[in-house]
């Protein structure tokens, strides 16, 4: 498959209509570089890991230099493009050239697919029909709730009964995936459930239930926890049940993140697979595995069974892509074996753990570890269960390789 990503740029909260009231951007403030497996060996800090991560755009890209980036895109690509997929750091409903923008994405012959919207930028319900007819195949929206007033009140949604009509028509034409964060007390209970039925009854193929975070261990790192003050926060086991209370109630496809997709028994679904357990190679020697805790049990459970002991190491960040070094700073160096294994897409130079672990005179190896050993809610919800669970083997597989390579 060859796929174009068309990035057109802008800010969060300001190129969007302003901040809904739970957007993770909201208080973000500038932060030095937190390193990443982009960046140079002997320089902590790259144009992802400080600025991308940030979404730190000046604005919209104006439409000539979006197309002229198409342009220089389409050049480097080889076969037959299969799909363009629009993105960026402000809402695409909110493009001043939007339309333009599709009309002219409409001539590349290839499925448009919109990444994310809150739809906070679609004012007329005709749109639908215009994005259809240019070639649309799938869009991922935001809808928060059912009820108009909920969405004007916490998304700031100007034109809230248009956005709602326009997904609405879009479900009865193509591929329509819905995110709800959730915020308990306002649009989870009965709530929840009427914005549930109305998307079943629309068409929406499948929806995504999203929990709202509102501290640094539950993965805000740009120094702006708390979001909303006072808010009451889920626990992830708390979170879990909702979503699976959820997928009882409806025939739409339901998932969560941070967790789970109750469809596939997924994330991590290979602990209870012990036949393609068996496919991986047996662990020999000795390495720590550093991870998030929602990760670590399910990680443990699978490396217990290929004969790797009290391997992992968990840090109180619960998302283990959105480590820091300052999670690594928590931890004791004087139980953590002489080989560490950091998650892949994990915001850590490698450099400066290295410096960090080797505090008390014992030189340590740190190795960056596969960027993913299984599929949250949002990359499973298009995903068959074979599908990830050839994921998880190819990571696990890369894991144990790293363990018996590297390890003691």
């Amino acid at each position: 498959m060859v796929q174009l990503t068309v990035d057109i740029g802008g800010r969060p909260g300001i190129d969007c209509r302003g901040f809904c009231t739970y957007c993770y951007f909201k208080h973000a403030r500038d932060v030095p570089p937190f390193g990443c497996k982009y960046c140079l060996p002997f320089t902590k800090g790259c144009d992802y890991c400080s600025r991308s991560v940030q979404e730190k755009y000046s604005g919209f890209l104006p439409l000539r230099e979006v197309a002229d980036n198409v342009l220089s895109d389409l050049q480097r690509l080889s076969g037959d493009l299969t799909r363009i997929t629009i993105s960026g750091g402000g809402d695409p409903s909110c493009y001043p050239e939007f339309t333009d923008l599709i009309e002219l994405l409409s001539t590349l012959e290839a499925p448009l697919h919109i990444g994310y919207t809150s739809g906070k930028g679609f004012d007329n319900p005709d749109i639908a029909d215009f994005l259809v007819e240019k070639g649309l195949t799938e869009i991922s929206f935001t809808v928060f709730s059912s009820n108009p007033d909920l969405r004007e009140q916490y998304m700031h949604d100007p034109t809230p009964a248009a956005s709602l009509e326009v997904l609405a028509r879009l479900s009865r034409m193509i591929d329509v995936y819905s995110a709800l964060v959730i915020l308990p007390g306002v649009n989870d209970g009965d709530a929840l459930t009427e914005t549930i039925r109305w998307l079943e009854s629309v068409g929406v193929k499948g929806v995504i239930l999203m929990r709202f975070a509102n501290t640094y261990n539950q993965g805000l790192i740009l120094n702006n926890a708390p979001v909303i003050p006072g808010q009451t926060i889920q626990s992830v086991e708390q979170f879990a049940d909702l979503v699976r209370k959820v997928k009882s109630i409806t025939s739409l496809r339901v998932s969560g993140t941070p967790l789970c997709d109750p469809e596939l028994q997924s994330p991590f679904m290979l602990a209870n697979e012990p036949e393609m357990l068996e496919t991986l190679p047996t662990i020999r020697k000795n390495a720590g595995i550093i991870t998030g805790s929602i990760a670590g049990p399910f990680i443990s459970k699978i490396l217990q069974k290929r004969g790797g002991e009290n391997l992992v190491i968990q840090v109180k960040k619960e998302i283990a892509d959105l480590i820091t070094i300052d999670d690594l700073k928590g931890l004791s160096d004087s139980n953590l074996p002489d080989t560490l294994i950091i998650p892949g897409r994990s915001f850590v130079h490698i450099r400066e753990a290295e410096e960090l672990f080797s505090r008390e005179g014992v030189i340590r190896t740190i190795i960056r570890g596969p960027d993913m050993l299984t599929a949250d809610g949002e990359t499973s919800m298009g995903m068959t269960r074979d599908e990830v669970l050839t994921l998880e083997l190819d990571g696990f597989r890369s894991l144990i390789n790293l363990i018996n390579q590297w390890g003691n």
